[in-house]
């Protein structure tokens, strides 16, 4: 298999805008970016999709949703709000087979979204 664009980014091999990282979670500025803030945190390791954590994995997902709040604290998105996103699977729009949250925001979204 061949490795995935985002250890890519994270390895350095590939050019990204890696906003935080720590010893577990890497965050990048979207490439295409659907809101005015679009990030997406990720852990170092690579884990496919939420189906493939195991119970030991629980502290990696809350330290994925812990750095998106500070992030969106950083960005000035906590005051009117912003979206976090898990696309898993290809029918939810999970285009990266690489376990990813999505932080967005800095406009007005929908419900339901897509």
């Amino acid at each position: 298999m061949s490795e995935c664009i985002f250890c890519s980014i994270i390895a350095r091999k590939t050019p990204g805008r890696i906003v935080f990282e720590d010893n577990l979670v890497v965050a990048i500025e979207d490439i295409r970016p659907q809101a005015p803030v679009h990030l997406l945190v990720m852990p170092r390791a690579h884990v496919d999709s939420l189906n493939d954590l195991k119970p030991e994995d629980e502290p990696l997902l809350g330290r994925l949703f812990i750095v998106a709040a500070r992030l969106a604290r950083e960005r000035g998105l906590d005051t009117q709000g912003y979206r976090t996103v898990i696309n898993n699977g290809a029918w939810a729009g999970q285009s990266v087979a690489h376990l990813h949250v999505h932080v967005m925001g800095g406009r007005v979204f929908h419900w339901p979204p897509g």
